[in-house]
C-alpha cells in the first residue's frame, strides 16, 4: 500500500466533511438523525470494529473504522447544527487533551515506562478542572460488565492498588472458588450469584496481571466452541440425525473429532 501524504490524508477527510454535509441535506435518513437516533448504531459498530481486530482482517478493520469515523463526523455535524462545537472543535480539545496528558513528550516530566505514563495519566485526569474527581469515576457504567471489571482494575491499579506479585492472585482466585463452593451448598440464589461475581472478578483480575485481555480471551473461545458445535451440527445432518437424539458420548466424540481437526 503507498502512504498518502499528510495533504492527500486532510483532503481525503475534507472530501468526508462534504460528502456528510450534502448527505444531510439531500437525504431523508441522513436528516432525520439525531444523536439519539444514531447512538444504537455507534454501539453496533464498535462492536463490528473490535470483531474484525480479533479476526485480525484489515479490510475489515478498514471498513469498520471508516463506519465509526462517520459517526463521529456526524456527531460532530450535529453538535455544528445546534451551534455548541464542530469537528474542529472536537479535534482541538482532543489534542489540548493529548498535550496535557504528556508532560513526557510535550513537558519536562519523566516517564521512561509504559507503567508511568498510565499512573501519570489516571492522576492528571484527576488534576483536571471539571475532570474525574475520584480514580473509578471515568469507567462508563454503560460498559459491559467483563470489560468494565478489567478497567476498574486497571484503574486501581494506577493508584498503587494491586498485589505485590502477580503469583498472588492464584490465592485469592482460590479463596474464592472454595467460598463459592461453600454457598452452592446452601441453595441460596443471591449468595450464589455473588460469589460467582467474586470469582470472575478475581479470574478477570488474574488476566490482567498475566497482560491477557479477558474479553478477547473469553471471545477467542466463543469462536472455538462455535466452530467445533457447528462442526457436530454438520455431522449430525450428514447422519440425518437431530442433535437431540444423539447421546451425549456420540457428541463427544465428534467434539473430539473436531478438536483433532484443529476448529
Amino acid at each position: 500500500m503507498e502512504t498518502k501524504t499528510r495533504e492527500a490524508k486532510l483532503e481525503a477527510f475534507g472530501h468526508l466533511l462534504d460528502v456528510l454535509d450534502r448527505l444531510r441535506i439531500e437525504c431523508p435518513w441522513d436528516r432525520k438523525q439525531t444523536n439519539e437516533s444514531l447512538r444504537s448504531n455507534t454501539i453496533e459498530e464498535m462492536y463490528e470494529l473490535c470483531d474484525a481486530i480479533i479476526r485480525d482482517d484489515n479490510d475489515d478493520i478498514k471498513k469498520e473504522l471508516g463506519d465509526l469515523l462517520l459517526h463521529i463526523v456526524f456527531y460532530a455535524k450535529i453538535g455544528e447544527e445546534k451551534a455548541v462545537f464542530d469537528i474542529g472543535d472536537v479535534c482541538d480539545a482532543l489534542c489540548r487533551k493529548l498535550i496535557y496528558r504528556h508532560p513526557h513528550v510535550f513537558g519536562s516530566t519523566a516517564a521512561e515506562t509504559s507503567r508511568k505514563v498510565e499512573q501519570n495519566w489516571e492522576q492528571l485526569k484527576l488534576n483536571e478542572r471539571g475532570g474525574n474527581k475520584t480514580v473509578l469515576e471515568g469507567v462508563p457504567s454503560s460498559l459491559p460488565s467483563l470489560v468494565k471489571a478489567h478497567r476498574i482494575q486497571d484503574k486501581a491499579r494506577n493508584a498503587g492498588f494491586d498485589w505485590e506479585e502477580r503469583t498472588q492472585v492464584w490465592d485469592k482466585i482460590r479463596e474464592e472458588f472454595e467460598e463459592l463452593e461453600a454457598e452452592i451448598s446452601t441453595m441460596d440464589a443471591n449468595l450464589i450469584e455473588a460469589e460467582f461475581g467474586d470469582l470472575f472478578f478475581s479470574l478477570i483480575n488474574a488476566a490482567r496481571l498475566y497482560k491477557i485481555n479477558p474479553d478477547n480471551a473469553l471471545e477467542r473461545t466463543n469462536q472455538k466452541f462455535i466452530r467445533r458445535f457447528n462442526y457436530l451440527e454438520e455431522k449430525a445432518r450428514e447422519q440425518n440425525r437431530p442433535l437431540k437424539e444423539m447421546t451425549l458420548a456420540e457428541m463427544e466424540a465428534l467434539w473430539t473429532e473436531a478438536k483433532t481437526k484443529g476448529l
